[in-house]
């Protein structure tokens, strides 16, 4: 009868996503020593080898890829028993992995955090910051209880429940501001700041550009929205940013603020987790934590705007 333990399936799994034994020992938290230890055991249970263990890296050998999904398999089940477990208790408790893009996570995670805390205080969330496609990955795999991204994913296999709305609004240099706003015919000839490829907020940028199906006359990418709001103050272009980041990055950057014409361009931010979710029901509550969220930081803008007019 073979033997293997779940930490040994976790490690094993661990491996296979960084291929490297140092990487995976860190996230697991073991020593090198005792993970390539444990994977071997595993190894001599299944009779047959799992890695090609290189210089700097490993990779997994055909054998070892038949298995890893199976494992995957294993680990999702075990962790849907204690979805199970927790959604049969009358209160949200328990470990919640939540992931959130970078346009979001900065200035919406702290409202969320200290709302989950007053009302939910028995939670213990543990947050994941990336990309929109990698998020939507470990939510399918079920390494994520849910996300918050910019709808619509179009993932058949989740659940997308829409929170909030926000408008981009324009920086460009602090003596523009005041003047008249550009048309979004007018950006394509400017030299506009974007968010690396790979980020929606790019895509959803160009979308009001119209420039996804024609190349612009000139794009500089960052890898963050402060970066681009930098470099905005630089007098190096103008950028668009979430309404949400308006407070946080051009506080300490010369630069002004303006609102385009309707239509306004936006986007939509919501939850998303598993159609299979047993957490379905306290999902749904928990979006509605970071609907209120969403809402104080709303407040806040208004009550920031009124003090600036009223020192005015």
């Amino acid at each position: 009868m073979i033997q293997m333990t779940l930490r040994q399936l976790r490690y094993f799994d661990a491996l296979a996503r960084h291929g490297h034994f140092g990487r995976a020992a860190e996230a697991c938290s073991i020593s090198q020593p005792a993970l390539s230890m444990q994977i071997k055991e595993m190894e001599e249970v299944l009779g047959g080898v799992l890695l090609e263990r290189g210089a700097r890296q490993v990779t997994l050998t055909k054998f070892g890829e038949e298995i890893v999904q199976r494992v995957r398999d294993i680990l999702r089940s075990v962790d849907e028993l204690g979805d199970f477990a927790r959604a049969s208790r009358d209160r949200l408790a328990g470990r919640l992995r939540i992931g959130m893009i970078p346009t979001i996570a900065p200035y919406l995670l702290p409202k969320v955090i200290e709302n989950l805390a007053r009302l939910h205080p028995e939670l213990d969330v543990h947050v994941r910051e990336t990309l929109t496609p990698k998020l939507i990955k470990e939510v399918t795999e079920g390494r994520l209880d849910t996300a918050i991204v910019a709808l619509p994913v179009s993932e058949p296999s989740l659940t997308e429940v829409a929170c909030f709305s926000e408008n981009f609004l324009l920086v460009r240099r602090g003596e523009d501001e005041g003047t008249p706003v550009p048309s979004h015919e007018t950006l394509r000839e400017m030299r506009l700041l974007l968010l690396e490829e790979g980020h929606c907020f790019r895509d959803q940028a160009l979308s009001f550009c119209n420039m996804q199906s024609s190349p612009p006359r000139e794009v500089l990418d960052a890898s963050s929205l402060s970066t681009l709001v930098q470099m905005v103050g630089a007098g190096i272009g103008v950028t668009l940013i979430p309404e949400m980041a308006v407070a946080v990055e051009t506080r300490s950057a010369p630069v002004s603020v303006a609102r385009f014409g309707n239509p306004q361009p936006s986007r939509t931010i919501g939850m998303v987790w598993r159609k299979t979710s047993p957490l379905a029901g306290q999902l749904q509550q928990i979006s509605e934590v970071v609907c209120l969220a969403a809402d104080a930081l709303r407040e806040q803008r208004k009550t920031g705007s009124s003090s600036r007019k009223s020192r005015a």
